[in-house]
């Protein structure tokens, strides 16, 4: 692992923190440019439902797997489910809904996982371009 480790921090209402922590992170393992900022967005999206739809109590971390970079988040309610990831994008006018297809066009693949009563949201990226 090259610049990188898992690391894990608590997602509180601080998201500014959370972004810093998220963008150093990203930049050690080797992201840079739009792909940084892609997956920046992505992650502060992910936070922000569990805030508002998870609980409001989860956790992010970030690993590095072979070439690839995952910031995963999860939180104890577990109302998503691995259909959710792959979310179409919402109605034209709609003022809610966007942040999984979002996701999804961000990052080089999402994946959502249920266990224990949580949901997971994995968002990873590869290092090498796309």
């Amino acid at each position: 692992m090259t610049g990188i480790s898992d690391r894990h921090w608590p997602i509180t209402t601080d998201l500014g923190a959370l972004r810093g922590h998220v963008y150093s992170h990203a930049a050690m393992a080797g992201l840079s440019g739009e792909r940084l900022d892609n997956l920046l967005i992505a992650a502060n999206e992910a936070a922000i439902n569990v805030l508002e739809h998870g609980g409001g109590y989860g956790t992010l971390s970030m690993r590095r797997d072979g070439s690839f970079l995952t910031v995963e988040v999860a939180d104890n309610v577990g109302k998503l489910s691995p259909q959710d990831a792959l979310r179409s994008r919402p109605a034209t006018g709609a003022s809610r809904g966007f942040g999984l297809w979002l996701m999804g066009e961000l990052c080089d693949q999402v994946d959502i996982h249920q266990d224990g009563g949580g949901s997971r949201v994995c968002l990873s990226m590869r290092l090498n371009g796309p």
